[in-house]
């Protein structure tokens, strides 16, 4: 997926652009929190886990819908999980140039 909008903070960019797990944590603080079908992932490490095992259950592609807000990406999934396809929401917050928390839901 490629998603460029215009005034998004370079980390936010970075994130929905990695190529890889590696790269995508590059966007996060040490002690960020990413939240995901209702559960939290706190840290790098729990982090790094979280987005492994996403990457392994299920193949997918992602497509950039718009920002609904600040910091509020929209992004269509169509893949081989329950349902096929999924709007997601993305909410950033930042601390300072990196990322400190995602919302992932509907």
């Amino acid at each position: 997926m490629k998603a460029d909008p215009p005034d998004l903070p370079e980390a936010v960019t970075t994130y929905l652009n990695a190529p890889d797990t590696a790269t995508a944590l590059t966007a996060f603080t040490a002690d960020a929190t990413v939240t995901d079908e209702g559960r939290d992932h706190h840290g790098t490490e729990e982090i790094r886990a979280w987005m492994t095992r996403a990457a392994s259950e299920y193949t997918y592609t992602t497509e950039f819908l718009g920002v609904a807000g600040d910091l509020d990406i929209v992004q269509r999934l169509e893949g081989n999980f329950p349902g096929g396809v999924v709007d997601l929401h993305y909410r950033f917050t930042m601390a300072g140039p990196l990322i400190a928390r995602l919302v992932i839901e509907p």
